[in-house]
C-alpha cells in the first residue's frame, strides 16, 4: 500500500534518509521491491519534531499530493531543517481519494502516527468504528482514510496514557467489528507512533502476514562491521531508523521486525515486545 520510515537519534537533516540513501524513501516511491505496489506516487507526507524542541512539543507537518520524486519543496525542506525524530511516508492510494488530508503522518497534539496497510472492509466497518471515537476527538478527523480513523480510535482508547495497550485495544475493536460483519482478516499493517521522545513501530495483521518492516542495527555496531564506510559518519551513536524496507545493501545493517511485534526505540536503544501474538 505505502512505504514509510521513522528516524530517532541525534538531530539529522531528513534528506539523508528521505532523499540521499541508496534506497531512500523517494527511491522506494518509484521502485519498491518489497512493497505490495511497486510505485507509491499518490502523495507523501513528512513530519518532524524541530531540533531543540521540548517534551510535549507539537510536531510540524508537510503534506503534498505530488509524487515525492517530483516535489522540489520536499528537497528544499528536508535539506534545510534538522530533527532528532521525524517520519516520512509515500502513499499508494487504495481507495480513499488523493488529497492532502489523506496523506500521512497524522498528528494530535504531540503525537504522530502513520500506517502502511489497510482495514479490510472499511466501508462496512466505518460507521461502528467512527461511533467508537470519543466525541471530543471526532471534529479533528479531516480526511477519509481508514488509517486516520484508526489513529483516533486508539486515542479514544487511551493512547496518550498507554500507547501499546491502546493500540492493542484498537486492533481488537477493528477485529471484533470486522468479524461481526463477516470480514475474515480486518487488520493489516505496519504502524509508527511517537510522542516526540519514544518511537513505537508495530507489525501486525489478523492473518499474521503483515507488510515488511525493518530497523537498523546500532551505529556503533555498524561502525565495527564497516570501519571504512564513510556514509556512516553523518550519524551519531544514538541514530536509529525503522523502515518498510532496508535503505541500503550493507549485509547485516538492518534486521527484520518479526510478525506480531512492537519495536520500541528510545535513547536507551531498541527492544521488542510481542504484540497480539496468535496465542494471546
Amino acid at each position: 500500500m505505502c512505504r514509510w520510515l521513522a528516524y530517532s537519534g541525534e538531530a539529522l537533516k531528513p534528506a539523508v534518509l528521505i532523499l540521499d540513501a541508496q534506497h531512500s524513501l523517494v527511491a522506494q516511491s518509484l521502485n519498491s521491491p518489497l512493497g505490495a505496489e511497486t510505485v507509491n506516487g499518490d502523495g507523501f507526507g513528512f513530519g518532524w519534531y524541530p531540533e531543540g524542541s521540548t517534551k510535549g512539543s507539537t510536531p510540524a507537518l508537510f503534506h503534498s499530493i505530488e509524487p515525492a520524486w517530483h516535489d522540489e519543496n520536499l528537497r528544499e525542506l528536508t535539506n534545510s531543517v534538522a530533527s532528532p525524530l521525524f517520519f516520512g511516508h509515500v502513499r499508494a492510494a487504495g481507495g480513499p481519494p488523493i488529497q492532502q488530508t489523506n496523506c500521512h503522518p497524522f498528528r494530535h497534539e504531540n503525537w504522530m502516527f502513520m500506517h502502511n496497510g489497510f482495514l479490510d472492509g472499511f466501508t462496512a466497518m466505518k460507521r461502528d468504528l467512527v461511533f467508537a471515537i470519543d466525541e471530543s476527538l471526532f471534529p479533528l478527523i479531516h480526511g477519509t482514510t481508514d488509517s486516520e480513523v484508526f489513529f483516533y480510535l486508539a486515542l479514544s482508547l487511551g493512547l496518550q496514557d498507554d500507547p501499546i495497550a491502546a493500540m492493542s485495544a484498537a486492533v481488537r475493536r477493528v477485529e471484533e467489528v470486522g468479524q461481526a460483519k463477516g470480514i475474515r482478516f480486518p487488520m493489516q499493517g505496519t504502524l509508527a507512533l511517537s510522542d516526540g521522545e519514544t518511537l513505537w513501530a508495530f507489525r501486525y495483521s489478523t492473518a499474521h502476514r503483515s507488510r515488511s518492516l525493518y530497523h537498523s542495527v546500532a551505529i556503533p555496531e555498524l561502525r565495527e562491521m564497516y570501519p571504512d564506510a564513510a556514509r556512516l559518519d553523518v550519524f551519531g551513536d544514538k541514530a536509529k531508523v525503522v523502515v518498510s524496507e532496508p535503505l541500503n545493501d550493507l549485509p547485516g545493517a538492518f534486521v527484520e521486525v518479526e510478525e506480531s511485534t512492537v519495536a520500541i526505540l528510545n535513547d536507551d536503544g531498541y527492544h521488542h515486545e510481542a504484540f497480539l501474538a496468535s496465542d494471546d
